[in-house]
């Protein structure tokens, strides 16, 4: 039977109840982060983008790829980006509204998920609040969430975890971390891993991914450090027997060499863009793998008739200037300037959006492996007859042996280096 057939049968039973109610009339394929998961795993050595729609025109770009690719897709911001505090004008709660007008307006038919990433919890005291919150996520759209309480120690991270899923629908995809992601300090090992993972199988938690901090970091990479592929191979393996996929954070300073390495070594499957493609969106000289090119002033590099109009360029350079924002926190102009880049010439929103489709395209048919992969999505809900494909594995761990004051001792026992302190927050 041909895809387009397979497709509108997945349209019926694929989408999750949120997106139903949201969206009764929609022909967009909207998923479970656990499809997205499931559909790399089934091809093989194969990573998908999870594109961080900072501004509108990443999303489109991102897309008009992934359609061109057949590859499933994760459409994603995070919660330092697009929750309460957002310095993105896409958040939680607009984000599954937006990509569904555009699969809709473009006649997408690739699946894609809406994803909730570092959804971050830094104390005891962020949980109440949350507990509120994240239903209202969901009840927005959102079909896959990242729970980050890495910021905590390993135990408070675990039972900060086995609290939040009460909130957190079983059908949805659903991502952990140990480790804040900090480059070369405070690096991830095998036994906070499986200490983490464990403890949350007990208790019949089963993530779909886990995030590692395995050498790279956030934003532009100012270094070549970037990824340790054996480390993350290491860990990957350690885990096996409990299911677990990768979920790569700070993709945009590694090569496409090192990420291909990431693709077919280990057993990620979501891999997270977020700096590269703002930067691309806006017009900004880039490498093959989307980490900024630095001019000898240390001063970004436009390059003339791509992204923003040289005019907007300079008043978005000298805001950021007058507001003492170094070049990492131009990312705070993407909530300042996105009416004034949505009001700019059509033909400037398109050049734009083409930008990032065509990195992305690249991206994901000669780096990440991702290409027909919709296929692979599909099927799964075909297979399953369902949008929730349950867990890749059921309960190994005793919870007699999870108890609270188990895993206190647990963690104790641990010998593990977190790193400096600090805001590692994306």
């Amino acid at each position: 039977m041909s895809y387009i057939a397979d497709f509108e049968k997945a349209l019926e039973i694929g989408r999750p109840p949120n997106i139903k109610a949201l969206f009764p009339n929609s022909k967009a394929l909207l998923v479970s982060g656990k499809v997205i998961d499931r559909a790399m795993l089934a091809k093989g050595k194969a990573m998908t983008m999870a594109a961080n729609g900072r501004n509108h025109l990443v999303m489109r770009g991102a897309l008009m790829a992934a359609q061109r690719a057949q590859a499933a897709l994760i459409i994603e911001i995070a919660r330092s980006e697009g929750g309460a505090s957002a310095y993105c004008p896409t958040n939680y709660w607009n984000m599954a509204r937006q990509v569904d007008a555009l699969c809709n307006e473009l006649g997408i038919t690739v699946p894609v998920a809406i994803h909730a990433d570092h959804y971050g919890i830094k104390s005891a005291d962020d949980l109440p609040f949350a507990r509120t919150e994240i239903p209202s996520l969901f009840d927005a759209g959102i079909t896959s969430i990242a729970i980050d309480a890495s910021h905590m120690q390993d135990d408070d991270n675990l039972l900060a975890s086995i609290d939040l899923n009460n909130f957190i629908p079983s059908w949805a995809g659903y991502e952990t971390e140990v480790g804040e992601i900090k480059g070369t300090q405070g690096l991830s090992s095998a036994d906070e891993a499986l200490f983490l993972v464990k403890g949350l199988n007990a208790h019949d938690i089963f993530p779909d991914w886990i995030a590692l901090n395995n050498g790279t970091t956030h934003g532009i990479e100012a270094s070549d450090q970037g990824i340790q592929i054996e480390l993350t191979a290491e860990i990957h393996k350690a885990l096996q027997d409990y299911g677990v996929s990768g979920a790569q954070h700070g993709t945009s300073g590694n090569s496409s060499d090192r990420l291909r390495a990431i693709a077919a070594q280990t057993k990620t499957t979501k891999a997270n863009v977020a700096t590269a493609l703002q930067m691309i969106s806006w017009g900004v000289e880039v490498n093959d793998y989307g980490n900024a090119i630095l001019d000898a002033d240390g001063e970004f590099v436009k390059v003339a008739g791509q992204g923003v109009s040289e005019e907007l360029w300079q008043e978005m350079k000298d805001y950021a200037k007058a507001q003492g924002w170094e070049k990492g926190n131009y990312k705070k102009l993407n909530a300042v300037f996105e009416n004034k880049i949505m009001g700019q010439p059509k033909a400037i929103r398109e050049r734009m959006a083409r930008r990032v489709d065509n990195f992305v395209y690249t991206m994901l048919t000669e780096v990440f492996n991702a290409g027909g992969t919709a296929r692979y999505a599909v099927d799964a809900i075909l297979e399953a007859g369902s949008y929730d494909l349950g867990p890749k594995t059921g309960r190994i761990e005793s919870p007699d042996e999870w108890t609270v004051e188990k895993i206190h001792a647990r963690a104790a026992a641990l010998d593990t280096d977190k790193g400096p302190a600090g805001d590692f927050d994306d």
